[in-house]
């Protein structure tokens, strides 16, 4: 069994109360950030009232403590944890009608790579996927830890050609990936921009979220 690194009463919801919402977004932050940024961001986002804003926060604003290249084990029982805390959002989401092709999901940077990781497993329709600076996580692409079809979602992959935290090889592979488990996938590479969100990417998460 898992040993509980992050924990579910530390998530923030938001919008619409979960009874009424029509669907979800959930907004992953990066290391060291402890939910506020992505708050910040989902104001400029999110118009209506028929959406639940979903905030998990990672114990110690950090989801797994080394590098994603890592080997696996060297990032546990945290990210295992991580996955978990995604999953059990999932399901509360599910248990108050809200189907996975309408819950959406942003992450950044470390939330970015957890996020593109955590659907990459349970592959399936969801109502759209931002991956803003991340990729799959591991040392190498282990196909084995990815099933299930995408049937279509669209997922935005966008990062830098020289992001000091994402080699570029990386996100190639995991768009790769994606479109293998039949994603629709948008991948942007920017040149020389760092590790930041820039405004192209903000506007195509504006065209996924509001469809």
């Amino acid at each position: 069994m898992t040993t509980q690194v992050h924990q579910y009463d530390n998530i923030i919801f938001d919008g619409a109360s979960l009874d009424k919402a029509e669907r979800a977004i959930i907004f992953v932050h990066g290391r060291g950030d402890s939910g506020s940024g992505m708050q910040q961001m989902a104001q400029q986002i999110v118009e209506d009232d028929k959406t639940v804003l979903v905030f998990p926060k990672a114990t110690n604003a950090t989801w797994y403590p080394y590098s994603f290249m890592e080997n696996w084990d060297v990032n546990q029982p945290w990210l295992d944890s991580a996955l978990e805390l995604l999953g059990s959002v999932v399901t509360e989401l599910n248990q108050n009608n809200i189907p996975n092709d309408k819950i959406f999901f942003l992450g950044f940077s470390q939330g970015a790579c957890l996020s593109l990781e955590y659907v990459s497993r349970n592959a399936q329709k969801y109502g759209g996927v931002m991956v803003l600076s991340g990729g799959l996580i591991g040392p190498r692409i282990e196909k084995s830890h990815y099933k299930g079809d995408f049937a279509g979602t669209e997922i935005l992959i966008g990062c830098s050609d020289v992001d000091f935290h994402i080699p570029v090889e990386r996100v190639h592979d995991s768009a790769s990936i994606a479109e293998e488990l039949g994603a629709k996938v948008d991948k942007r590479i920017y040149p020389g921009m760092g590790h930041l969100i820039n405004e192209d990417e903000f506007e195509r998460v504006l065209e996924i979220i509001r469809g």
